[in-house]
């Protein structure tokens, strides 16, 4: 008979006997981060291509875009584990992801600077949604007052908010208004508001727009609300396609703001941005400030997650600041933005 192993000897092979095991659950590990990181690239790599493709427009595949910054953090999260794999290959397609929508995202977080005068005359909207007219009038009322708001935009404007807003005394604070039959939208105005004439071009006129002056300089106020592209992309296209046409006539002093339902990765609103108009989020480097769902009885639990509400301006004014605001009975957050009248 063989000699009967020592303590040492028997704590050797049962390690030895341990090492495949061992083995075997590292190779599993691996491969199981490595999927979930092909769960996480492949669907960031197609709204990569849809985004350069601009095939969001009047589609349905507007719905996802909207998650591409999300996407574009998971990149990078994917990235980092691949990297600890050693996983080269497939970190370098993700590396080479993560910088193509590095080079869409981080612009807007980049101030774009730019002194303004101290003496430049000033401009303060704002714009909310009225969540189908439930908004509480008297907290609007309040934004107004505490934010010294010139002009105000509000969407949705049908219901009880009219008279809600009445009752709230609106009118003291902002005593004129514009509204169009046909429209949800309507603007209210500190200054006096002056519509538009004959001599515009019917894409302006047919939008709830008016001017206001300000330090002598006429300034063009656009509200906007777009259909939302999850009840009709098609026509939230085309919508698009008629602001578009109001921006092309609308000049250099133009403010278009309000609910776009759609955000600066989408390819309408990157059109309508490059007829000459400035996101005001985006030049002062807030380029992640969402603004819905708040207080959206169909996600009640969710926070702000995107970014849909917006103030644009055309190049003869500046931003100077901007900020969200809960407002109840609203289920989008205010958008108080000052502007600069420097051109």
């Amino acid at each position: 008979m063989g000699k009967k192993p020592t303590g040492k000897q028997a704590k050797g092979k049962q390690a030895a006997g341990a090492r495949p095991g061992r083995g075997a659950r590292r190779v599993w590990a691996r491969r199981v981060l490595a999927g979930l990181c092909a769960l996480v690239l492949v669907p960031s790599a197609v709204l990569a291509v849809v985004r350069a493709g601009d095939w969001d427009d009047g589609t349905t595949l507007a719905l996802p875009m909207v998650l591409l910054p999300y996407a574009a953090a998971a990149t990078l999260l994917a990235l980092l584990v691949l990297l600890a794999l050693r996983s080269w290959w497939a970190a370098g397609a993700a590396a080479l992801l993560a910088v193509v929508q590095l080079c869409w995202l981080v612009p807007r977080f980049v101030p774009e600077g730019g002194a303004v005068a101290a003496d430049a005359p000033r401009l303060r909207v704002a714009t909310s949604n009225a969540y189908m007219g439930q908004v509480d009038g008297a907290a609007l009322v309040r934004l107004v007052r505490e934010q010294r708001v010139d002009v105000l935009a509000l969407e949705e404007f049908w219901g009880a908010a009219p008279a809600a807003l009445d009752r709230a005394g609106i009118a003291e604070l902002l005593p004129y208004r514009e509204v169009r039959p046909g429209r949800d939208t309507v603007i209210y105005s500190r200054l006096p508001l002056t519509p538009l004439d004959a001599s515009v071009p019917e894409a302006v006129r047919a939008q709830v727009a008016a001017e206001v002056t300000v330090g002598g300089r006429a300034v063009r106020l656009t509200a906007v609300h777009t259909y939302y592209p999850l009840g009709d992309a098609k026509r939230w296209g085309e919508d698009f396609a008629a602001l578009r046409a109001a921006a092309a006539g609308a000049g250099r002093n133009a403010v278009f703001l309000g609910d776009f339902n759609a955000t600066l990765d989408h390819a309408p609103m990157r059109s309508l941005l490059a007829t000459g108009l400035t996101d005001t989020h985006a030049e002062l480097g807030r380029g992640a400030s969402p603004t819905w769902p708040e207080g959206n009885a169909d996600f009640p639990y969710l926070p702000p997650m995107i970014q849909i509400d917006h103030v644009l301006h055309g190049d003869a004014l500046t931003a100077v600041s901007v900020a969200e605001h809960p407002v109840q009975g609203a289920d989008h957050r205010a958008v108080v933005a000052e502007l600069a009248v420097t051109g």
